[in-house]
């Protein structure tokens, strides 16, 4: 497909001639496009890591938490509401997730010494196995799906995408 300016077009072109069809003001419109795309792009890297994460037993939100586990460093452990921040979670699906990776044996979870209330939930030997593994899949399944798209092209959508998040997530939503 191609843009009336002769560039290529994808699916959310489509749908943005229809909202411009439908009367929505640009700025509307190119917002739209920014969220549609993203969550697209999203789904894909989620699909093409399936296959993989599927064959280590994990799913896509039990990758995210093995990996922010990693991310910390040694010895490799956070507190449940940190690795809620961090993975993107919900408090229930981040107590989920837990107790699939600790069933699994790749978490394990113990006292915080220093504060009676709080536990800490740590990388077990097994787990930082699985997330290595894990984290390779990652990267082909990255380097596969973005195949194709100048390096510079991804650095500046990159930028251009932190810009939006830096001003957005900031907001706080019902």
């Amino acid at each position: 497909m191609q843009a009336d300016d002769g560039g290529p077009r994808d699916d959310i072109d489509g749908v943005a001639q229809t909202w411009r069809r439908d009367g929505l003001p640009e700025p509307l419109i190119a917002m739209l496009e920014v969220s549609k795309r993203a969550g697209r792009i999203t789904m894909l890297v989620q699909q093409a890591m399936r296959a993989e994460l599927t064959g280590l037993g994990l799913t896509y939100a039990e990758f995210e938490v093995l990996t922010v586990l990693r991310r910390a460093g040694e010895p490799y452990r956070q507190r449940p509401s940190e690795l809620t921040r961090s993975a993107f979670l919900t408090s229930g699906g981040t107590s989920n997730v837990l107790q699939r990776l600790q069933r699994a044996g790749y978490v394990e979870r113990e006292a915080n010494a220093g504060d009676a209330r709080s536990r800490f939930v740590q990388l077990t030997g097994e787990g930082l196995r699985v997330t290595e593994r894990a984290m390779e899949a990652s990267r082909v399944a990255h380097e596969e799906i973005l195949a194709g798209v100048p390096p510079e092209d991804v650095r500046e959508a990159a930028d251009a995408l932190r810009d939006i998040v830096l001003v957005i997530g900031r907001r706080r939503f019902r």
